[in-house]
C-alpha cells in the first residue's frame, strides 16, 4: 500500500497539469506583453502588465495546492516565468524609460537587477523546502519588480520630474538588486494557518487592505510595496540591536555565583 502511494506521489511530482501551468502561462504572457510595450514606449501599460503577472503568479501555486496538482515541472516552469515577468520585463522597463540616459551605467544597472533576480530565484529553488518556509531570505523577485513598476505608475499619476525619476530609478534598480541577493529576512505569508479562528482578524485586515488599494491603486500599490520592503529592513535592524544588547552566555551566573553554563537541571524529591 505504501509503495503504491509512493509511486502515485512520484507520478504527481513528475506529471504535467493543465490548470496551474495555464495560469503560469498567463503570467508569462503578461511579462512578454510588458516587454513589447516597453520597447514601443508605452511604459504605463508595461508597468501594469507586470502587476497582472504578479496576480497570475500568486494564483498558480495556490491553485496547484488546492487541486493537488503540484509537480516538479510546474515548479521549474513557474521559476522560468518569474525570471521573464519579474526579471527581464522590469529591467527592460526601467532601461527604456529612464536608465538609457546614463549610457553604460544605465544598462549595467538594468543587467544587475536582472542578474540578481536570476540568482534570487536559483537560491529560492534550492532552499524553498527548508530555509524559506516562514521567512524569505532576501527580497522576493516579484516584490522587487512591483517596486519598479509601481514607481513608473506613481510617476505618471503625479506627473513628477523625469530627471529626478531617472536618478531614483537608477538608485532603486541597484538597491533592489542588492536586497534580492542579501540575507535580509522578509516575512512569508505561507505560514498563516487559514483554518484557525485567529485568521478571521487577518481576513478583516486583508479586506481593509483591498479596499484601500482599490480606492487609489496607482498610489497604494507602490506604497504597500515600499512598506513591505521597509519592514524587512526594520526587522533586521531590530534583531541585530536586540542580539547586540543581550549578554553573552559566558556572562550568565550560576546559583552558586560562578560564571559559565548553568548546572544541569536536577530532580529533587521526585519533583521537577
Amino acid at each position: 500500500m505504501r509503495r503504491r502511494r509512493h509511486k502515485k506521489d512520484e507520478h504527481q511530482r513528475k506529471g504535467i497539469y493543465v490548470l496551474p501551468n495555464l495560469i503560469t502561462t498567463a503570467a508569462l504572457f503578461c511579462g512578454f506583453f510588458s516587454i513589447i510595450h516597453s520597447i514601443q514606449g508605452e511604459f504605463f501599460v508595461a508597468a501594469w502588465a507586470i502587476f497582472f503577472a504578479g496576480i497570475f503568479d500568486a494564483l498558480d501555486g495556490r491553485v496547484a495546492r488546492l487541486t493537488r496538482s503540484h509537480s516538479d515541472f510546474g515548479v521549474e516552469y513557474d521559476s522560468l516565468s518569474d525570471l521573464a515577468s519579474f526579471g527581464i520585463a522590469p529591467a527592460i522597463l526601467a532601461y527604456t524609460w529612464t536608465l538609457n540616459q546614463f549610457g553604460k551605467f544605465g544598462w549595467a544597472a538594468a543587467f544587475l537587477f536582472f542578474a540578481c533576480g536570476a540568482l534570487r530565484l536559483a537560491r529560492y529553488n534550492t532552499q524553498r523546502l527548508d530555509v524559506e518556509k516562514k521567512y524569505f531570505q532576501g527580497l522576493p523577485i516579484p516584490l522587487a519588480a512591483y517596486a519598479l513598476a509601481g514607481y513608473v505608475i506613481f510617476h505618471y499619476r503625479w506627473k513628477g520630474d523625469i530627471e529626478v525619476a531617472s536618478y531614483l530609478t537608477l538608485f532603486m534598480s541597484v538597491g533592489l538588486a542588492l536586497l534580492m541577493v542579501s540575507n535580509v529576512r522578509y516575512r512569508s505569508f505561507k505560514s498563516i494557518h487559514w483554518r484557525r479562528k485567529e485568521s478571521f482578524f487577518i481576513l478583516v485586515l486583508m479586506a481593509i487592505a483591498i479596499f484601500v488599494v482599490a480606492s487609489a491603486p496607482t498610489v497604494m500599490i507602490f506604497l504597500f510595496t515600499l512598506l513591505y520592503i521597509t519592514s524587512g529592513l526594520a526587522e533586521e535592524v531590530y534583531l541585530k540591536l536586540k542580539y547586540r544588547k543581550a549578554p553573552p552566555p559566558s556572562s550568565l551566573s550560576n546559583p552558586d555565583g560562578s560564571k559559565g553554563e548553568p548546572e544541569p537541571f536536577r530532580v529533587i524529591h521526585g519533583k521537577s
